[in-house]
């Protein structure tokens, strides 16, 4: 999910870089008309920058809208009449005032049918054009040009809004088609987990019944033998509570086991699964791994250490990467998990998980620590010594 959101968030800004362009091309549009000797006009340009300022407003909340799937209908309104306002006021000049109309149309034509967005590029256009002539009439000198007669006016704003209304909605549907693939992809690794998840019930389900089933089937039948059995026969009947006594012990004993290897975790399949984890949570993640098989019995205890070191990671800090690193020798065999997030540490105090994990560890002859290595870094240390007792 965190990366979900970065990718919001990365997106919003992209979209918000309309905003930059559009604010510089005004003032660098302001620059040059004061290096060639002309005062603001302040009547005309202070009502302008007021509506551009709302118009920066209303665009960073329709576009916030838009990411979050929504088509804010009525901000989009708004947002084309404060438009509309401000290239009228200012010029209508597409290097000027006018581009506040490119870019609202680069954030109306998100979320819409390609067609929709047509029409609105080519409304954009008509109005930037009728904007700039109606303007030229009143005050040439909003229009950027140096031959200011009808026909340069038109060489200058036709082909500049054509180019504008054509290459400005294109950049932001990129971003948005950018977006949706994360979603997608982020949905889809959901979906995978659930079925995953289902899948592991399912199986456990169909293992239990396997198991426990016919167990059960057999103790209900020689137990009902055995009442019809304890007035007519008392040591046939004692015979077969003897055989019920001896059937529940053993589906007891493959219960036991049952459960034993579905909770027991698998090394490299925690290691793939924690990694992918960390890294979706913004947590770049690096394993320093054996290149032999470790020795039997250790690698469900160290499932279980990664496992809640990770979930540490997670919930009580804010680290930005973390070293996974498994070895072992004759003697012994080791893991650790380093990471830059001290976070709020308290002393001796592990916590409830931690100190589970410790007891776990503990209960195969390990040393367990954990706490800050004095570097800025966290360090979670479990050694077992070999072989495994069993």
């Amino acid at each position: 999910m965190e990366e979900l959101r970065r990718a919001r968030r990365h997106t919003l800004q992209m979209m918000v870089m309309m905003l930059v362009i559009m604010w510089l091309f005004i003032g660098m549009r302001q620059a040059m008309a004061a290096a060639d000797g002309h005062a603001p006009s302040w009547p005309r340009l202070a009502p302008a920058l007021v509506a551009s300022a709302c118009f920066t407003w209303l665009y960073v909340r329709v576009a916030a809208g838009i990411i979050d799937r929504r088509h804010p209908v009525k901000e989009i309104v708004a947002a084309a009449a404060v438009a509309v306002c401000a290239a009228a006021i200012g010029g209508g000049d597409p290097l000027h005032f006018g581009m506040v109309l490119v870019v609202w149309l680069s954030v109306a034509s998100l979320g819409v049918t390609r067609r929709t967005a047509v029409l609105m590029a080519v409304g954009t256009f008509v109005t930037g054009i009728m904007l700039s002539l109606g303007n030229y009439y009143l005050d040439p000198s909003t229009l950027l040009v140096d031959d200011r007669d009808i026909g340069s006016v038109l060489l200058f704003v036709v082909p500049t809004y054509a180019v504008f209304c054509a290459l400005f909605p294109p950049s932001n549907r990129v971003w948005m088609y950018m977006l949706s693939l994360a979603i997608q992809a982020q949905e889809g690794k959901e979906a995978h987990t659930r079925l995953a998840l289902a899948e592991e019930r399912l199986r456990f389900s169909r293992d239990l019944h396997d198991i426990v089933g016919h167990q059960l089937s057999a103790i209900a039948v020689k137990t009902e033998l055995a009442v019809r059995l304890a007035d007519a026969d008392a040591a046939a009947a004692k015979a077969e509570m003897t055989e019920v006594n001896t059937l529940t012990r053993k589906a007891l004993r493959e219960l036991r086991q049952a459960v034993r290897g579905y909770r027991e975790l698998d090394l490299q399949a925690e290691l793939n699964s924690v990694k992918g984890v960390l890294e979706a949570a913004g947590v770049r993640c690096r394993t320093h791994l054996p290149y032999r098989e470790l020795p039997e019995g250790v690698a469900p205890v160290f499932a279980y250490v990664v496992r809640e070191a990770v979930t540490n990671v997670l919930k009580h800090s804010a680290a930005t990467h973390c070293d996974i690193l498994v070895r072992f020798t004759d003697e012994e065999a080791e893991i650790s998990v380093r990471n830059d997030g001290v976070g709020g540490w308290r002393g001796e105090d592990l916590g409830s998980g931690l100190t589970g994990l410790a007891e776990r560890v503990e209960a195969v002859g390990g040393r367990f620590t954990a706490g800050p290595a004095g570097d800025g870094e966290f360090v979670l240390r479990a050694v077992v010594s070999l072989p495994i007792p069993g």
